[in-house]
């Protein structure tokens, strides 16, 4: 072979005989690296291994001093005064709903009574009464009292035609119901409107105090057509 050619040829491979030690080391070591790489893939996440520890720690598992003793940051709410008012509105709003359906939770047995005024009271002695219409006790006890000459007695402000409050008219000496315009005169005897009757007349007696006792449970009435109740004992007291 001619000497040129032996260099030309001794030039061409002479690459391929100094690369191939770096391969076969490349190749030994991609060998040695494979079991690590196998090994890595195994292993969790280290983000999710991170997010597990945070709340791990000796003191108690998942407080803020275990993972303060880890040497994490506690996660919690913010200890704000802000957020301690909210705190403290919401677990006020709580107690008080609880609270709440607790009185209407006992309410329910309880009995729902009327705390009515009594019917039995006393209004004074007859002399403090002159002749006429006196109407002191009508926002009270719903009554009038009345005097005449030879007796006094007590009318029930209730109109005999569906029950409404009369209203007392002194300049025209008689009383006269605002709903239907019934008219009663001094004495409650009906003379007009649409009433029946006359307005009824309470029990009256007079205690051993001399004082006028009322009972506005017990009336007296003068049905039309019928006998009247205004002279029975009770109906008035002479004076």
């Amino acid at each position: 072979m001619p000497r040129r050619l032996q260099k030309w040829r001794a030039a061409e491979f002479q690459p391929r005989q100094r690369h191939l030690p770096r391969r076969q080391r490349l190749l030994r070591h991609d060998r040695q690296l494979r079991p690590l790489l196998h090994d890595l893939r195994r292993q969790p996440d280290r983000r999710q291994c991170v997010k597990a520890t945070k709340y791990v720690g000796t003191p108690a598992v998942g407080t803020s001093q275990a993972a303060a003793a880890g040497g994490v940051a506690a996660v919690g709410p913010d200890n704000s005064p802000l957020h301690q008012a909210r705190r403290r509105l919401v677990w006020a709003s709580v107690a008080a709903f609880l609270a709440t359906w607790l009185i209407a939770f006992f309410r329910f047995f309880l009995p729902r009574t009327l705390f009515e005024p009594s019917t039995v009271f006393r209004i004074g002695y007859p002399s403090d009464y002159s002749i006429g219409v006196d109407t002191k006790w009508q926002a009270k006890y719903r009554i009038w009292v009345d005097r005449t000459p030879d007796r006094l007695f007590v009318i029930y402000a209730r109109c005999t035609h569906l029950g409404c409050t009369p209203d007392w008219k002194s300049g025209e000496n008689k009383f006269k119901c605002p709903c239907h315009g019934s008219g009663y005169d001094s004495e409650g005897v009906n003379f007009e409107g649409p009433a029946p009757r006359p307005m009824d007349r309470a029990h009256v007696e007079i205690d051993p105090q001399g004082q006028i006792i009322v009972d506005t449970s017990r009336l007296y009435q003068q049905p039309k057509g019928q006998r009247s109740q205004f002279n029975d004992p009770g109906a008035f007291v002479a004076v």
